[in-house]
């Protein structure tokens, strides 16, 4: 298993060798010393798998495809920001819009995650393990996220047809993102994130928030939403 030590080896070769990697390789990377290091495990594109032993800065993880990274800390701004596919984990805290953009894939916090988590996401799915800041999942459009903490302010502000789970309380919602029925779909769709994300929790205990869909065009009767 390669082993890149940042305190001794540039950033730099470290992705040079995880983009080298092809699909079928199955390699397996460890990065230690990160020191809150920016853009670590950035655009992977086959199926690796990465451990990195310490925090990071921002946008690490981004743009994965198909790889599988952890992050042994926690991790800054736009982790995961505009993931394909694969898995990211990060095992502390995240930090502000956690999952941006993201298309698809898993990412799962085991911490809590700041604000704007799931900023227009795009058909990812997040699991956070703790709390969201305020304005998460704004204009979110498609996936699901599930949260076993609380949410903040402006919960899918703007939202369009992602889902939302939250088993805790929300301090409140966004224009046009209201509560609704939680059905079986959804709490099968609920079970099976959950159970990908390795936690164990009950799907009946969540609430689920979705689009009241009034602001797909506008309409002078809802300008005050905008």
């Amino acid at each position: 298993m390669p082993v890149f030590d940042l305190a001794q080896t540039p950033l730099r070769a470290f992705h040079r060798a995880l983009h080298s990697v092809r699909e079928g390789e199955n390699e397996r990377f460890e990065v230690l010393n990160p020191r809150g290091a920016h853009s670590v495990a950035v655009g992977a594109m086959a199926p690796v798998h990465v451990d990195v032993r310490g925090s990071v800065g921002y946008y690490c993880a981004g743009m994965n495809e198909a790889a599988e990274i952890t992050v042994h800390g926690s991790a800054g701004p736009g982790v995961a920001e505009n993931m394909m596919s694969g898995r990211v984990t990060v095992k502390g805290n995240a930090s502000q819009y956690a999952g941006a953009t993201g298309r698809g894939g898993l990412l799962v916090i085991e911490g809590d995650a700041s604000s704007r988590c799931g900023i227009s996401m795009k058909g990812i799915e997040i699991v956070v393990k703790g709390s969201i800041g305020h304005m998460s999942a704004f204009m979110a459009q498609k996936g699901a996220m599930a949260v076993l903490g609380d949410a903040g302010e402006a919960l899918g502000d703007s939202l369009y047809e992602a889902r939302l789970y939250v088993r805790g309380s929300v301090k409140s919602l966004g224009a046009d993102c209201i509560e609704k029925e939680m059905r079986d779909e959804h709490r099968a769709q609920l079970s099976d994130i959950l159970t990908r994300a390795g936690v164990e929790a009950d799907p009946s205990a969540f609430r689920r928030y979705g689009s009241a869909r009034k602001l797909y065009h506008f309409n002078v009767d809802h300008a005050g939403d905008y």
